[in-house]
């Protein structure tokens, strides 16, 4: 795969929709345009990428018409992309409750509501994460049984199929005993469904990986997870730290909101660092010039691996509707990539999967109420 493209998500579209629930032979998907913090070209040209790969995908882009005309039409995306007027926009700096209230005519509620209506099958947004959430929640609604919808990402990883999902990195930053345990299984439903993995090895972050270890909360939650897997068909392997969430000891690692974005934008950081310090490091003599000319397939593979804007977006989970949130600083690849998740998902009919998963867990739940009482 060349190294400008997003990552391959087919094994997402191999877990195809086999109820009988109609579904349209296009899949269409739903963008903001005006959310990221590099403006609505930088989208239309992330959905000029994803034309050139997957020219059968068709889209709803919305924001002001006379700003998106002239993007569309320069990038010859007319056949392709529908523009639905939206003249408002949700900033950085919005406090979701504002939103909520104010926020019907931008272009964030525009996109989630095309899902809502089923004009679309997935939206994706750059934009502010909390008004994005609320807007979500309170126009797709929470999956029955849900107390806390979570964001799940993609993390690189030595896994064989080279990625963990981690939860939650930013939905809510608190999450008790119960919480981590529908995450858990949440988590394992978007293992089974994105990476093909019959059985999800799930872990719950920690300090440490003694069972003492941890607050109140996570302790519970260790028995809780441990139970629930033995009769999920899950492999549950206890807590886990930081260093483990790019091994290859886990396929799930599940987590409260703060710690995960935290984690998340730590990861993100790093990786750049690492880019720019070998960039450097090639750059002092001319025998590091030759010697970065002769590693120049390795180090296009490591940087590949390591770029975060393959693997750009994290994906709501435990709502009516699937939304995948683009990184806010993305660029062209990076959009390319969320989009890609996005109608990936989509194909597979993962929202309809994921509610039939929550159903089953939560009579799970129910029968082990029912054991301690």
């Amino acid at each position: 795969m060349p190294a400008d493209h997003p990552i391959d998500h087919s094994g997402l579209a191999a877990n195809q929709v086999t109820s009988g629930s109609a579904k349209r032979s296009t899949t269409i998907v739903s963008v903001d345009a005006m959310g990221g913090d590099n403006g609505p070209a930088t989208v239309v040209a992330g959905l000029a990428r994803c034309m050139h790969k997957d020219p059968d995908l068709r889209y709803i882009l919305h924001g002001p018409e006379n700003v998106l005309r002239p993007l569309v039409e320069k990038r010859k995306l007319g056949d392709v992309v529908e523009i639905r007027h939206a003249e408002a926009v949700v900033q950085m700096t919005d406090k979701p409750s504002h939103v909520m209230r104010h926020g019907k005519n931008t272009s964030m509620w525009s996109t989630i509501d095309a899902v809502r209506n089923g004009d679309a099958d997935v939206a994706v947004s750059c934009g502010n994460t909390g008004a994005l959430m609320a807007i979500s929640m309170i126009r797709l609604r929470k999956v029955e049984g849900v107390n806390r919808p979570a964001i799940a990402c993609l993390w690189p990883s030595r896994s064989k199929g080279g990625f963990n999902v981690m939860l939650d990195v930013g939905a809510d930053i608190r999450a008790d005993e119960h919480d981590l345990l529908q995450y858990a299984l949440m988590g394992a439903s978007y293992a089974r469904n994105g990476l093909g993995l019959a059985r999800p090895r799930i872990g719950l972050l920690n300090v440490g990986t003694e069972e003492h270890k941890g607050r109140a909360e996570l302790k519970v939650a260790n028995t809780l997870i441990g139970r629930a897997a033995k009769r999920a068909d899950l492999d549950y392997v206890g807590f886990v730290e930081g260093g483990d969430i790019p091994s290859g000891r886990v396929d799930v690692i599940v987590t409260d909101g703060f710690t995960g974005n935290v984690a998340l934008k730590t990861g993100e950081g790093t990786a750049s660092l690492i880019r720019d310090f070998l960039k450097e490091a090639f750059k002092h003599t001319p025998l590091s010039r030759l010697a970065a000319l002769l590693a120049l397939t390795s180090l296009r593979r490591l940087t590949k691996r390591i770029d975060p804007r393959r693997v750009n977006g994290g994906v709501f989970l435990g709502l009516n509707g699937t939304v995948v949130k683009s990184h806010g600083g993305a660029d062209a690849l990076g959009i390319a990539s969320a989009v890609h998740l996005a109608s990936t998902l989509a194909e597979s009919g993962f929202t309809e999967r994921l509610a039939a998963r929550i159903a089953s867990a939560n009579e799970l739940i129910a029968d082990m109420d029912k054991e301690d009482t």
